[in-house]
């Protein structure tokens, strides 16, 4: 039996689910499609759940602007608690490199519409007084972004998009899509066909196999992260800190304290570890946690209680793909992410909502640009 929709999202995560509250906002008939048993269950599930506008070139910085605003204001929109914390981000600099590199970055920030400052080390202190005092040169410091729960903010925005009328077929992998005179005309799943004008690939780490079935390769390669979580504590700070310090086979690390009292902290690899492999290691805990006591001494108290390993979907720029293909037509794709899927994915859901709703503003053009499938993949963002 072939279901009709108008739209159909492939995958329930950080930002599929976003997108599809934002199409049946729009009017449209909305499905999405989700291999896994239920929602956030892919790499949503292993985020820390820092959320920034943060970043270095205009799109990101709009796009995670809108999302910040999104989270702020939703439990008073729609009564979910999602652990929202407006702690601010902080970046240390413990080296004259570092500290000229963040200044320099902080003007084109500053010109970009980011409220963020450079704070000598004593400035730095006050709002993080943990932080090992020798040799802090100071960091910069973006008050309004913060953190969220994934896995409560994933709860909430399925919620919403069923109060909306979006359906969802959990336990159903995307096996085929149904091209007609080089447009978009529905897909197959190992359980089902559906009819629609168009599908978004919202698909995450599995975004590759998604186009391939459209006959496209797009460039995105997963890697593996390992993050870690605290028992709980009376707060002692609340912004995310993040050093870009390289050491041994670590490129950069961050933490921050959550709603719930714990520390939740990260570590990006160098080299990158391409794949799938989501087997957590016994090297990375030894590796961050040496890292962090350094940095905040204090930290040396609290006991781990897990760990585990995500997927980044990395693009070449650190960038993600948004946007619509000119062939098939009909075929959106919202992937690429980089890890920070979490913190782009309301403002991605009302940008493709809006895109596929023919209701573009002149900044959602020029948001797009930077995420055109089209575009030089050149340079790296600075905060990729």
């Amino acid at each position: 039996m072939k279901h009709n929709y108008d739209a159909i999202v492939i995958g329930a995560g950080s930002v599929g689910l976003p997108i599809a509250g934002n199409l049946r906002e729009q009017g449209l008939k909305t499905l999405v499609i989700e291999e896994l048993p239920s929602p956030g269950q892919g790499q949503n599930k292993t985020a820390i759940g820092g959320i920034r506008a943060t970043h270095s070139h205009f799109s990101k910085i709009k796009t995670c602007l809108r999302s910040i605003e999104i989270f702020k204001t939703w439990r008073e929109a729609h009564g979910d608690d999602i652990g929202w914390i407006q702690g601010g981000y902080i970046f240390v600099a413990y080296s004259e490199e570092m500290a000229g590199s963040l200044k320099e970055i902080v003007k084109l920030q500053k010109d970009l519409g980011l409220n963020i400052e450079w704070l000598p080390a004593s400035g730095l202190l006050e709002i993080a007084p943990g932080l090992e005092k020798e040799g802090l040169l100071g960091g910069t410091f973006s008050p309004e972004d913060g953190s969220a729960s994934p896995l409560l903010s994933s709860a909430a925005f399925f919620s919403h998009a069923q109060k909306l009328g979006v359906e969802f077929r959990f336990r159903e992998k995307v096996t085929a899509l149904n091209l007609k005179k080089g447009k978009v005309s529905g897909l197959k799943t190992d359980r089902d066909s559906y009819a629609c004008d168009v599908v978004v690939n919202a698909a995450g780490a599995s975004a590759l196999e998604i186009a391939a079935l459209a006959g496209l390769k797009i460039p995105v390669v997963p890697e593996s992260h390992e993050g870690g979580i605290t028992e709980p504590c009376r707060r002692f700070f609340r912004p995310m800190v993040v050093d870009m310090r390289k050491e041994g086979p670590s490129e950069n690390y961050y933490f921050y304290q959550n709603s719930e009292g714990q520390v939740e902290f990260c570590i990006t690899p160098d080299p990158p570890i391409t794949g799938t492999d989501r087997r957590e290691t016994s090297a990375f805990l030894p590796l961050v946690a040496r890292r962090m006591v350094s940095l905040m001494p204090l930290l040396a108290n609290l006991r781990v209680r897990r760990t585990w390993r995500g997927l980044y979907p990395m693009t070449p720029d650190g960038f993600p793909f948004v946007g619509a293909c000119a062939e098939p037509e009909g075929l959106v794709h919202a992937v690429g992410m980089c890890g920070q899927g979490f913190m782009l994915g309301p403002g991605i859901g009302e940008l493709v909502g809006r895109l596929i709703a023919k209701k573009l503003t002149d900044e959602d053009k020029k948001v797009l640009e930077g995420y055109s499938l089209e575009r030089a993949l050149c340079g790296k963002e600075a905060f990729k």
